[in-house]
């Protein structure tokens, strides 16, 4: 599995980031179309080359490994005018410098190869370390999320170093490399900041759950998001923290995460699941699904020594894989789908192979080989593994992340391996959240344990925290002559996924409904195709549906084709009874626009109507934010303080605009406006001046909603880039504003009082 895919990166990728599995070309900043937030990875350094380099010494691939490092020092250079993440950044780069190092230093030193190997590659780690101190240097001494590599933060060139907000596991996930770093060069400033941005996140937890939140103010220390839980935005904190002991033999970083680890499975475990809680309000969920990404917890609870909660988490994140191909990215209490993306992550089979190795019980060779068989099923394509798009469907991204050669290959071989054919002893390394070996021996070097700022580390903490805290128990050792234990803490979990969600009686896929309908939908489409439905585009820019059951791919497609017009029949018939609705307004009413900036928006056939009442437009006012997820397809996971009173902006597609202003409805929001994604589009268009957003036929909305064509939606968006506290007005009239505004709204004060000191005499 490796070889076919690091073949096809060698031969037709490199030195790109990465590859490109279904296109079979490489993937560098700037040479595809931006995807926001997941492209500040790229970094334009041959980011799958260096994240796999300590996976080709541990799959035996040594003459790979020599080139691939040879190769590395021609080409590579890191004095790139690019924004790349920090943690990202460091776990991938940093930590696969560092794993090629000492593998380098280790094949030199015991199998006499590569003589000519001269610590080149540590000096690139150091390199690229030096490249993100700068992202340091703020007031609480947490990292900015982002940093140039060539110019830093906060100059002109750098295009950053303007962000108030980063999450808790970017903050406190440096240590390992950081202080390894240190400890192998000498030079202690990189141990030091990351152990202030460690020792500043344990300062912050909630005093009385003893948890953390997701995000953190990197200014002033406040808590933006105070969600807590074990997977994104905090997984690694805790992981590092747990590791950082291991590595660096430091007792306060174990005293730390035995008192977050009791938190967790006080406030977050329930049974087997792992649901978030306000870190404030630790009784209170905060969100119904769980993300996938907590999938390490069970590994990390075998280096805890708690073995019978690791096996049933562990079983039921297996049971969910087993009713879904793949662990979908997020999924719901009762285990259905919530988002259906997968991107080969590693964590499961992180776990697995701690759970291996813990018990030898061969039921998790047999987890092992199902994930495998998955991959080279549904994954594999012609120039790698594709990142499954949604599981309910097994459609493919052309996308193919570094940590699958870094993680996902290396625990699934490791998994099957035997000791005594590694050319390295892992048991001697620590693994990074990358799956980087570090080497233990590190301990023995660097600063003295608890040499830290003077935190108050204990002062609250339970007695009972410590007990047995420098003890790793193993089931070999504490069930001497017990061979099923693993097995007895599984079977009360047996089929716990399949009862609360069955497998259907049919694996056809669910059929397309007229309500679902979003005209240019590429998917959707393509099932209007296989059902014999074709779309014309009239002159007057309408479009028009025909049926012709003899194309449809089968007999069972012709019939959801008919179904489906049927359904359009219905909906459009609803529709057609809806008043006309003439278009509102976008007002920009902050200073120095003052209302003079009034754009045209689309109405829509539901929630607050915004229609003239004594001659005067209903309207709503307020400051913008943006959701997320951008489409407000799925629940916000903004929701709460940070939508509450806003008028929230989410982007055309994916799902209805009826579904988006539910949601936005549910998290808070007072109205929404939908940006539109279509290249220049315009409300001058004659084609676009009778669009209103149709509804489902409920009447459960009742903020507004209006829709920004892409001419318009651009202002608005280059406005509220100016000025972040921006106010608008939503409405069916512009607001009057203005001198002559100013002075009716000071009359009508003055007339009520007036009327109100009457009515006193």
């Amino acid at each position: 599995m490796f070889h076919h895919a690091f073949k096809h990166y060698m031969d037709v990728a490199y030195p790109a980031d990465e590859l490109m599995p279904l296109s079979c070309k490489g993937r560098y900043r700037g040479s595809e179309p931006s995807r926001g937030d997941i492209d500040d990875v790229l970094g334009n350094f041959s980011l799958t080359l260096i994240d796999s380099l300590d996976t080709l010494v541990v799959l035996g691939e040594l003459d790979l490994f020599e080139q691939s490092v040879r190769l590395m020092l021609s080409d590579l250079k890191f004095d790139n005018d690019v924004v790349v993440s920090v943690f990202e950044t460091n776990i991938r780069v940093v930590g696969g410098l560092l794993g090629g190092h000492l593998m380098a230093d280790h094949l030199k030193r015991k199998h006499h190869r590569m003589p000519w190997y001269n610590g080149e590659l540590l000096d690139m780690a150091q390199d690229v370390a030096d490249r993100l101190l700068p992202a340091f240097n703020t007031t609480t001494g947490m990292p900015y999320p982002r940093v140039n590599l060539k110019y830093g933060v906060n100059t002109k060139e750098s295009r950053t170093g303007q962000e108030k907000d980063t999450c808790t596991a970017c903050a406190g996930t440096m240590i390992l490399e950081f202080s390894a770093l240190s400890r192998l060069t000498g030079k202690h400033i990189y141990e030091q900041k990351a152990t202030t941005a460690m020792d500043y996140l344990w300062e912050s937890r909630h005093r009385t759950s003893d948890l953390v939140g997701t995000v953190i103010n990197i200014q002033n220390g406040d808590w933006v998001r105070k969600e807590s839980g074990v997977g994104a935005g905090i997984d690694s904190y805790y992981e590092y923290l747990m590791k950082a002991y291991i590595m660096l033999g430091d007792d306060i970083y174990l005293d730390r995460f035995n008192t977050h680890y009791k938190a967790v499975m006080k406030y977050v475990n329930n049974g087997p699941l792992m649901l978030d809680v306000h870190m404030h309000r630790p009784q209170t969920n905060s969100r119904n699904f769980m993300d996938s990404l907590l999938a390490f917890w069970p590994g990390l609870q075998v280096l805890k020594g708690d073995l019978k909660s690791a096996i049933e988490i562990h079983e039921m994140l297996y049971q969910v894989m087993l009713r879904h191909n793949f662990i979908p990215e997020a999924f719901t209490s009762d285990f259905r789908v919530h988002w259906g993306q997968h991107p080969l992550r590693p964590e499961f089979l992180e776990s697995t192979y701690f759970l291996y190795k813990a018990t030898g019980d061969p039921y998790y060779l047999e987890v092992g080989k199902k994930v495998m068989e998955n991959l080279n099923k549904i994954a594999r394509v012609k120039c790698g593994f594709a990142a499954i798009k949604d599981v309910t469907t097994g459609d493919h991204e052309d996308q193919m992340d570094s940590f699958v050669f870094a993680e996902t290959f290396k625990y699934l071989y490791l998994l099957f391996s035997n000791k005594e054919d590694m050319m390295v002893d892992v048991d001697d390394y620590i693994f990074t959240t990358e799956a980087h070996l570090l080497p233990l021996f590190l301990s023995l070097h660097g600063p003295q344990p608890n040499e830290h700022d003077s935190m108050n580390d204990s002062d609250d903490e339970d007695d009972d925290v410590h007990e047995f805290a420098n003890t790793c128990p193993s089931a070999s050792h504490l069930f001497k002559g017990v061979t099923s234990y693993a097995h007895d803490v599984r079977t009360p979990l047996k089929n716990m996924v399949e009862k609360l969600c069955p497998m259907p009686l049919t694996t056809r896929p669910a059929r397309l409904k007229a309500s679902d309908f979003i005209a240019g939908n590429r998917e959707q489409m393509e099932k209007l195709n296989h059902m014999g439905i074709k779309l014309i585009t009239m002159n007057d820019g309408r479009v028009q549906l025909v049926h012709i059951g003899s194309e449809a791919l089968s007999p069972d497609d012709s019939h959801d084709g008919m179904l489906f017009m049927q359904e359009m029949i219905e909906l459009s018939k609803y529709q057609s009874k809806e008043v006309p609705l003439e278009p509102k307004v976008v007002q920009l009413i902050s200073p120095p626009m003052y209302g003079d900036i009034i754009l045209k928006a689309g109405p829509a056939q539901f929630g607050m109507r915004l229609k003239e009442h004594f001659g005067v437009g209903w309207l709503v006012e307020g400051k913008l934010q943006m959701s997320e997820p951008a489409d407000g397809c799925t629940a916000l996971t903004n929701a709460g303080e940070m939508l509450k009173g806003k008028i929230v902006i989410v982007e055309r597609g994916s799902c209805m605009f009826i579904d988006k202003a539910r949601r936005v409805q549910q998290a808070g929001g007072i109205g929404a406006i939908v940006f539109d994604n279509n290249s220049d589009s315009s409300s001058a268009s004659s084609a676009n001046q009778y669009f209103s957003m149709s509804g489902d036929g409920k009447d459960d909305v009742t903020i507004p909603m209006v829709f920004l064509f892409r001419d318009e939606a651009r202002t608005l968006r280059n406005a509220w880039t100016l000025d972040s506290d921006l106010v608008v007005f939503v409405g069916e009239n512009p607001k009057k504003t203005g001198l002559l505004f100013v002075c009716c709204v000071f009359c009508l004060f003055v007339c009520r009082c007036l009327s109100l000191f009457v009515c006193l005499l």
